[in-house]
Protein backbone atom coordinates (compact mmCIF):
# COMPACT_ATOMS: atom_id res chain seq x y z
CA UNK A 1 0.00 0.00 0.00
CA UNK A 2 2.95 2.45 0.72
CA UNK A 3 4.65 1.46 -2.56
CA UNK A 4 0.98 2.06 -4.13
CA UNK A 5 0.72 5.64 -2.53
CA UNK A 6 3.73 6.70 -4.01
CA UNK A 7 2.56 6.69 -7.54
CA UNK A 8 -0.96 7.64 -7.02
CA UNK A 9 -0.77 10.54 -8.97
CA UNK A 10 1.36 8.94 -11.98
CA UNK A 11 -0.85 5.98 -13.36
CA UNK A 12 -4.06 7.22 -14.03
CA UNK A 13 -6.60 5.72 -16.19
CA UNK A 14 -4.82 2.30 -14.82
CA UNK A 15 -4.41 1.82 -11.19
CA UNK A 16 -2.39 2.62 -8.33
CA UNK A 17 -0.69 -0.88 -7.67
CA UNK A 18 2.27 -1.70 -5.37
CA UNK A 19 3.72 -5.41 -5.33
CA UNK A 20 6.75 -7.09 -3.17
CA UNK A 21 8.04 -10.14 -3.56
CA UNK A 22 9.26 -11.60 -0.88
CA UNK A 23 12.44 -15.00 -1.52
CA UNK A 24 12.70 -18.31 0.17
CA UNK A 25 15.32 -16.97 1.50
CA UNK A 26 13.63 -13.63 3.22
CA UNK A 27 14.96 -10.80 1.11
CA UNK A 28 12.27 -8.43 -0.20
CA UNK A 29 11.77 -6.77 -3.32
CA UNK A 30 9.55 -3.91 -4.71
CA UNK A 31 7.30 -2.56 -7.36
CA UNK A 32 5.10 -0.32 -8.47
CA UNK A 33 3.18 0.80 -11.51
CA UNK A 34 4.59 3.38 -13.90
CA UNK A 35 2.50 5.67 -15.93
CA UNK A 36 0.30 3.94 -19.01
CA UNK A 37 2.42 2.37 -21.21
CA UNK A 38 4.89 1.23 -18.58
CA UNK A 39 4.94 -2.28 -16.46
CA UNK A 40 2.91 -2.66 -14.02
CA UNK A 41 3.71 -3.11 -10.47
CA UNK A 42 4.50 -7.28 -10.49
CA UNK A 43 6.73 -6.96 -13.78
CA UNK A 44 8.75 -3.84 -11.60
CA UNK A 45 9.19 -6.44 -8.85
CA UNK A 46 9.77 -9.70 -10.93
CA UNK A 47 12.61 -7.32 -12.55
CA UNK A 48 14.11 -6.37 -9.13
CA UNK A 49 13.74 -9.76 -7.89
CA UNK A 50 14.88 -11.40 -10.78
CA UNK A 51 15.76 -15.67 -10.32
CA UNK A 52 15.18 -14.63 -6.21
CA UNK A 53 11.79 -14.93 -7.40
CA UNK A 54 11.29 -18.68 -7.49
CA UNK A 55 9.00 -20.23 -4.75
CA UNK A 56 8.85 -16.87 -3.29
CA UNK A 57 5.50 -14.83 -2.06
CA UNK A 58 4.02 -12.10 -4.09
CA UNK A 59 2.13 -9.41 -1.88
CA UNK A 60 0.16 -7.15 -4.47
CA UNK A 61 -2.59 -4.72 -3.50
CA UNK A 62 -4.52 -5.58 -6.63
CA UNK A 63 -5.10 -9.23 -8.94
CA UNK A 64 -2.80 -9.31 -11.69
CA UNK A 65 -3.73 -8.47 -14.75
CA UNK A 66 -4.23 -11.67 -17.54
CA UNK A 67 -4.97 -10.14 -20.85
CA UNK A 68 -2.54 -8.47 -23.29
CA UNK A 69 -3.13 -4.46 -22.75
CA UNK A 70 0.14 -2.00 -23.83
CA UNK A 71 2.06 -4.60 -21.72
CA UNK A 72 1.90 -8.24 -21.84
CA UNK A 73 -0.20 -10.04 -18.78
CA UNK A 74 1.28 -10.12 -15.36
CA UNK A 75 -0.59 -13.45 -14.20
CA UNK A 76 1.40 -15.35 -16.69
CA UNK A 77 4.97 -13.52 -15.46
CA UNK A 78 4.49 -14.66 -12.03
CA UNK A 79 3.75 -18.19 -13.51
CA UNK A 80 7.16 -18.36 -15.67
CA UNK A 81 8.65 -16.27 -12.67
CA UNK A 82 8.06 -19.99 -10.48
CA UNK A 83 6.30 -17.70 -7.80
CA UNK A 84 5.11 -20.16 -5.16
CA UNK A 85 2.54 -18.11 -3.72
CA UNK A 86 0.46 -14.88 -4.10
CA UNK A 87 -1.66 -12.55 -1.29
CA UNK A 88 -3.37 -10.24 -2.95
CA UNK A 89 -5.88 -7.70 -1.98
CA UNK A 90 -8.74 -7.08 -3.90
CA UNK A 91 -9.64 -9.09 -7.30
CA UNK A 92 -9.81 -6.08 -10.09
CA UNK A 93 -13.66 -5.61 -11.29
CA UNK A 94 -12.19 -4.41 -14.63
CA UNK A 95 -14.16 -6.32 -17.15
CA UNK A 96 -10.48 -7.44 -18.69
CA UNK A 97 -9.63 -9.13 -15.47
CA UNK A 98 -12.56 -9.96 -12.80
CA UNK A 99 -11.42 -13.54 -11.23
CA UNK A 100 -9.18 -14.40 -14.58
CA UNK A 101 -5.85 -13.60 -13.36
CA UNK A 102 -6.69 -15.32 -10.30
CA UNK A 103 -7.77 -18.53 -11.88
CA UNK A 104 -5.05 -18.80 -14.24
CA UNK A 105 -2.34 -18.63 -11.38
CA UNK A 106 -4.21 -21.22 -9.40
CA UNK A 107 -4.22 -23.25 -12.47
CA UNK A 108 -0.45 -23.24 -12.78
CA UNK A 109 -0.66 -24.34 -9.05
CA UNK A 110 0.49 -21.81 -7.68
CA UNK A 111 -1.21 -20.83 -4.01
CA UNK A 112 -3.48 -17.80 -4.25
CA UNK A 113 -4.88 -16.39 -1.06
CA UNK A 114 -7.46 -13.35 -1.79
CA UNK A 115 -8.85 -10.63 0.58
CA UNK A 116 -5.75 -9.44 3.07
CA UNK A 117 -5.83 -5.72 3.80
CA UNK A 118 -9.19 -5.74 1.99
CA UNK A 119 -10.86 -2.62 3.58
CA UNK A 120 -8.07 -0.59 3.76
CA UNK A 121 -7.02 -1.62 -0.30
CA UNK A 122 -10.54 -0.79 -1.18
CA UNK A 123 -10.24 3.02 0.37
CA UNK A 124 -6.79 3.76 -1.86
CA UNK A 125 -8.28 2.16 -4.85
CA UNK A 126 -11.86 3.73 -4.74
CA UNK A 127 -11.64 5.86 -7.22
CA UNK A 128 -10.44 3.34 -9.80
CA UNK A 129 -12.89 0.61 -8.42
CA UNK A 130 -15.71 2.75 -9.19
CA UNK A 131 -14.76 3.47 -12.18
CA UNK A 132 -14.56 0.23 -13.45
CA UNK A 133 -17.50 -1.22 -12.14
CA UNK A 134 -19.70 2.42 -13.03
CA UNK A 135 -17.88 3.72 -15.51
CA UNK A 136 -17.98 7.23 -14.00
CA UNK A 137 -15.14 8.97 -12.05
CA UNK A 138 -14.95 9.15 -8.25
CA UNK A 139 -16.34 12.81 -7.48
CA UNK A 140 -14.16 15.02 -4.77
CA UNK A 141 -15.95 18.02 -3.85
CA UNK A 142 -13.25 20.21 -2.60
CA UNK A 143 -14.17 23.40 -0.29
CA UNK A 144 -12.83 26.38 1.53
CA UNK A 145 -14.87 28.30 3.50
CA UNK A 146 -14.73 30.26 7.44
CA UNK A 147 -15.11 28.67 10.57
CA UNK A 148 -18.95 30.75 10.31
CA UNK A 149 -19.19 28.64 7.10
CA UNK A 150 -18.85 31.69 4.15
CA UNK A 151 -16.62 31.37 1.14
CA UNK A 152 -16.10 34.94 0.27
CA UNK A 153 -17.77 38.87 1.29
CA UNK A 154 -20.76 40.34 0.13
CA UNK A 155 -18.80 41.83 -2.81
CA UNK A 156 -17.53 38.40 -4.04
CA UNK A 157 -14.03 38.84 -2.91
CA UNK A 158 -12.95 35.28 -1.55
CA UNK A 159 -9.28 34.38 -2.55
CA UNK A 160 -6.87 33.09 0.13
CA UNK A 161 -9.35 32.52 2.80
CA UNK A 162 -6.72 29.54 3.74
CA UNK A 163 -3.46 29.57 4.48
CA UNK A 164 -0.49 28.62 2.55
CA UNK A 165 -0.31 25.03 3.85
CA UNK A 166 -4.06 24.35 3.21
CA UNK A 167 -3.59 25.83 -0.28
CA UNK A 168 -0.49 23.18 -1.49
CA UNK A 169 -3.10 20.88 -0.13
CA UNK A 170 -5.49 21.12 -2.41
CA UNK A 171 -3.01 21.37 -5.46
CA UNK A 172 -2.09 17.75 -4.16
CA UNK A 173 -5.91 16.80 -4.77
CA UNK A 174 -5.57 18.36 -7.85
CA UNK A 175 -2.49 16.54 -9.11
CA UNK A 176 -4.67 13.38 -7.92
CA UNK A 177 -7.41 13.96 -10.51
CA UNK A 178 -7.72 13.53 -13.77
CA UNK A 179 -10.14 16.60 -14.16
CA UNK A 180 -10.73 19.41 -12.56
CA UNK A 181 -15.01 20.70 -12.81
CA UNK A 182 -15.91 24.29 -12.15
CA UNK A 183 -18.75 26.25 -13.89
CA UNK A 184 -18.59 28.86 -16.23
CA UNK A 185 -19.99 31.46 -13.54
CA UNK A 186 -16.45 31.02 -11.61
CA UNK A 187 -14.67 31.45 -14.77
CA UNK A 188 -15.89 34.86 -15.76
CA UNK A 189 -15.80 35.95 -12.07
CA UNK A 190 -12.27 33.90 -11.04
CA UNK A 191 -10.62 33.76 -14.38
CA UNK A 192 -9.02 30.94 -12.78
CA UNK A 193 -5.74 28.60 -14.31
CA UNK A 194 -6.93 25.10 -13.24
CA UNK A 195 -3.26 24.25 -12.79
CA UNK A 196 -0.85 22.25 -10.63
CA UNK A 197 0.97 24.24 -8.63
CA UNK A 198 2.98 24.40 -5.62
CA UNK A 199 3.53 20.25 -5.87
CA UNK A 200 4.60 17.93 -8.47
CA UNK A 201 2.16 16.88 -10.39
CA UNK A 202 0.31 16.89 -14.01
CA UNK A 203 -2.38 19.79 -14.88
CA UNK A 204 -5.71 17.75 -14.85
CA UNK A 205 -8.06 18.09 -17.62
CA UNK A 206 -10.25 21.47 -17.34
CA UNK A 207 -13.85 20.86 -17.47
CA UNK A 208 -16.19 24.16 -17.79
CA UNK A 209 -19.71 23.46 -17.49
CA UNK A 210 -20.85 25.49 -19.78
CA UNK A 211 -18.48 28.27 -22.01
CA UNK A 212 -16.18 29.86 -21.05
CA UNK A 213 -14.79 33.35 -22.37
CA UNK A 214 -12.24 32.63 -25.35
CA UNK A 215 -9.94 34.90 -23.40
CA UNK A 216 -10.11 32.95 -20.28
CA UNK A 217 -7.04 31.27 -18.76
CA UNK A 218 -8.72 28.10 -18.35
CA UNK A 219 -8.33 27.05 -22.02
CA UNK A 220 -7.43 24.77 -22.79
CA UNK A 221 -10.74 23.25 -21.98
CA UNK A 222 -13.69 20.85 -22.30
CA UNK A 223 -16.67 22.71 -22.01
CA UNK A 224 -19.49 20.92 -21.43
CA UNK A 225 -23.25 20.82 -20.78
CA UNK A 226 -26.39 19.07 -20.04
CA UNK A 227 -27.57 16.95 -16.82
CA UNK A 228 -24.78 16.05 -14.49
CA UNK A 229 -24.86 11.92 -14.98
CA UNK A 230 -24.73 13.02 -18.73
CA UNK A 231 -21.18 14.72 -17.72
CA UNK A 232 -19.87 12.66 -15.59
CA UNK A 233 -20.65 9.69 -17.95
CA UNK A 234 -18.44 11.48 -20.68
CA UNK A 235 -15.72 12.30 -18.40
CA UNK A 236 -16.13 8.23 -17.50
CA UNK A 237 -15.69 7.43 -21.23
CA UNK A 238 -12.47 9.77 -21.76
CA UNK A 239 -10.70 7.77 -19.15
CA UNK A 240 -10.80 10.25 -15.71
CA UNK A 241 -10.96 8.26 -12.78
CA UNK A 242 -11.27 10.98 -10.17
CA UNK A 243 -13.07 14.28 -10.33
CA UNK A 244 -12.54 17.59 -8.50
CA UNK A 245 -15.25 19.95 -8.34
CA UNK A 246 -13.91 23.20 -7.14
CA UNK A 247 -16.80 25.37 -7.75
CA UNK A 248 -18.94 27.90 -7.75
CA UNK A 249 -21.41 27.31 -4.92
CA UNK A 250 -23.99 27.23 -7.61
CA UNK A 251 -22.03 23.89 -8.77
CA UNK A 252 -20.87 22.66 -5.42
CA UNK A 253 -25.24 22.75 -4.33
CA UNK A 254 -25.44 21.27 -7.54
CA UNK A 255 -23.64 18.10 -7.29
CA UNK A 256 -23.86 17.86 -3.30
CA UNK A 257 -28.26 17.61 -4.25
CA UNK A 258 -27.84 15.29 -6.50
CA UNK A 259 -25.53 12.76 -4.63
CA UNK A 260 -22.78 12.48 -6.98
CA UNK A 261 -20.21 13.22 -4.52
CA UNK A 262 -18.05 10.62 -2.87
CA UNK A 263 -15.89 12.28 -0.74
CA UNK A 264 -16.00 16.07 0.90
CA UNK A 265 -12.84 17.70 1.07
CA UNK A 266 -13.46 21.12 3.04
CA UNK A 267 -10.40 23.48 4.58
CA UNK A 268 -11.72 25.68 7.43
CA UNK A 269 -9.67 28.97 8.39
CA UNK A 270 -10.28 30.40 11.79
CA UNK A 271 -11.57 33.25 10.04
CA UNK A 272 -14.86 35.11 11.12
CA UNK A 273 -17.54 36.87 8.72
CA UNK A 274 -19.49 37.44 11.21
CA UNK A 275 -22.57 38.18 9.61
CA UNK A 276 -25.35 36.60 7.20
CA UNK A 277 -24.57 38.51 4.45
CA UNK A 278 -21.41 36.79 3.31
CA UNK A 279 -21.88 33.91 0.41
CA UNK A 280 -22.32 30.20 1.99
CA UNK A 281 -20.79 26.76 0.67
CA UNK A 282 -23.91 26.12 -1.63
CA UNK A 283 -26.19 27.73 -3.18
CA UNK A 284 -29.76 27.01 -4.27
CA UNK A 285 -32.22 25.30 -1.93
CA UNK A 286 -31.57 23.43 1.19
CA UNK A 287 -33.39 20.68 3.60
CA UNK A 288 -36.45 22.16 4.36
CA UNK A 289 -36.53 20.80 7.64
CA UNK A 290 -33.89 18.82 10.15
CA UNK A 291 -35.32 15.45 9.13
CA UNK A 292 -34.10 16.28 5.63
CA UNK A 293 -30.60 17.29 6.41
CA UNK A 294 -27.74 15.48 4.53
CA UNK A 295 -25.86 13.19 7.41
CA UNK A 296 -22.15 12.08 5.97
CA UNK A 297 -19.48 10.67 8.29
CA UNK A 298 -15.79 11.97 9.77
CA UNK A 299 -13.44 10.04 7.99
CA UNK A 300 -10.75 12.26 8.98
CA UNK A 301 -9.09 15.41 10.89
CA UNK A 302 -5.78 16.78 10.21
CA UNK A 303 -4.37 20.62 11.11
CA UNK A 304 -2.45 22.56 8.34
CA UNK A 305 -0.93 24.98 9.91
CA UNK A 306 -3.38 27.68 11.23
CA UNK A 307 -6.41 26.01 9.11
CA UNK A 308 -7.89 22.42 9.36
CA UNK A 309 -9.19 20.01 6.40
CA UNK A 310 -11.64 17.95 6.97
CA UNK A 311 -12.50 14.86 4.73
CA UNK A 312 -16.29 13.57 4.58
CA UNK A 313 -17.90 10.55 2.88
CA UNK A 314 -22.10 9.88 2.76
CA UNK A 315 -23.04 8.40 5.91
Amino acid sequence: MRLAASVRGTTSPNPWVGCVIESASGDRFEGATRPPGGAHAEAMALAAAGDAARGGTVWCTLEPCSHHGRTPPCADALIEAGVGRVVLGLEDPDEKVRGRGIERLRAAGIEVEVGVCAEEVNRQLAPYLKHRVTGRPWIVLKLAASLDGRTAAPDGTSQWITGDEARTDAHRLRAESDAVIVGAGTVRSDDPTLTVRHVEGRDPLRVVLGTAPETAKVHPALELSGELPDVLDELGRRGVVQAMVEGGATVAGDFHRAGLVDRYVLYLAPTLFGGDDARGLFAGPGAPSIDDVWRGRITAVERLGDDLKLEMEPA
